[in-house]
């Protein structure tokens, strides 16, 4: 098994590392950093999407017949490397990575003219209608419904733990069409426009926002909101393969590149912060070794990645692959912002109120570098749970590997 990089795929690494230079530059950086949260604006995420598409990488998976980059499983990995050290953002997923592909596939000719070019360019910001109360990681109980009538459905119900829907113009959706004896029957995959009559979207503030300003998941409600029909994806009652078919997107990401840069600036922090003897934490023995320990196990992360990457770019498919790197590199998320939470300590939670808490004029107690730490670690508490909690992925591999149950 070859895991060294091709001539090709290190020109592709030297042209990303010169294009973010200017395309992420060392200002917007320090802006990023003075930002209530280390937290970007939907502006802020809309101009550098609209900087990779007139590069021709905001896209990296699509088809070039749709506009995309087309990248190689190694290209995507490198420019997801890249992207980490400098600390520039990913797409937002929900649009790009996540509906795009099922109207590709499962859409009319009309649709993916209506909605993948808009996609690509940015503007039009999606969110995800999935969970409900009583139907997450049992997503199959879903219980909104869409009734027919005629020329379009009528949809009621409520969905939870709708990332940036206050944000967003579109949401893909699972509704019920019928009822069935089969849960997964009678679910079918809508395209709903936000705007629509009817709907309404309640912030749910957690942990990691202090402020109604940073908010990020929300309540939605549909009461008697009416949906045309050409907005249906695939066949109606058979919305189940659509989600399915979507989580793969949602779920095939590669982790080591983000926690490695993640650790990285862990391990910078480490070498300014000093413990309650006024030494700093890089040289404490039990620190330091709790550190390398989770260094080791990112990169056993790493190579199971590029392992894959091998099998992908021979053409083979993974399987069960993709359970185990949901599962691992979810928990080293987990691992990482703990390590920077206690890196930090009490510096890592408060907030100077005195100022406005948006943009430069966010004013964090202690050092700059602690902004955020107390937010992302609140946050990544959800890693775990979504895209099919790590309960599930851990009964999927029993099942197709170690042949259980």
């Amino acid at each position: 098994m070859d895991l060294s990089f091709s001539e090709a795929d290190r020109r592709f690494q030297s042209e990303l590392r010169d294009w973010l230079a200017t395309a992420w530059p060392e200002e917007v950086r320090r802006r990023q950093a003075r930002s209530a949260l280390g937290k970007l604006t939907k502006e802020d995420h809309v101009r550098w999407q609209k900087a990779l598409a007139a590069k021709g990488w905001a896209a990296v998976n699509w088809p070039k017949e749709h506009g995309g980059a087309e990248f190689t499983p190694t290209q995507k990995y490198i420019f997801d490397l890249e992207r980490a050290r400098v600390g520039a953002p990913g797409v937002v997923p929900f649009g790009m990575t996540m509906v795009a592909p099922v109207i590709m596939k499962f859409g009319t000719a009309a649709q993916k003219r209506k909605y993948l070019p808009d996609i690509l360019a940015s503007n039009v910001w999606w969110c995800q209608g999935y969970s409900e109360p009583g139907a997450g990681s049992d997503l199959a109980s879903l219980k909104t419904k869409a009734e027919d009538r005629g020329d379009h459905y009528l949809v009621n119900g409520v969905k939870t733990w709708t990332t940036m829907a206050q944000y967003a113009d579109m949401m893909f959706c699972l509704v019920r069409t019928s009822q069935e004896s089969i849960r997964q029957m009678g679910i079918s995959f809508l395209l709903i426009d936000m705007k629509s009559p009817g709907i309404s979207v309640n912030p749910i503030i957690t942990l990691d926002q202090p402020s109604e300003g940073h908010q990020e998941i929300n309540m939605v409600y549909f009461q008697d909101v009416e949906v045309p029909k050409e907005n249906l994806v695939g066949e109606e009652g058979k919305g189940w393969t659509c989600a399915k078919y979507l989580l793969e997107f949602e779920r095939g990401n590669a982790y080591s590149p983000a926690l490695k840069g993640a650790l990285a600036h862990v391990r910078a922090m480490a070498s300014r912060e000093a413990d309650g003897n006024g030494k700093r934490l890089a040289t404490d023995a039990s620190f330091k070794a709790r550190i390398d320990d989770v260094e080791v196990q990112i990169l056993a992360l790493e190579f199971t990645e590029l392992r894959i990457l091998g099998a992908l770019a021979a053409g083979q498919n993974v399987g069960p692959e993709s359970s185990l790197l949901k599962t691992r590199g979810t928990e080293l998320q987990q691992a990482v912002t703990e390590l920077a939470m206690e890196t930090n300590g009490y510096y890592a939670n408060p907030f100077d109120a005195s100022e406005p808490v948006a943009g430069d004029n966010f004013k964090p107690i202690g050092p700059a570098y602690a902004n955020g730490v107390a937010q992302d670690y609140f946050n990544t508490r959800k890693v775990s749970i979504y895209a099919g909690s790590n309960e599930i992925q851990r009964n999927i591999m029993a099942k197709l590997v170690l042949g259980l149950g």
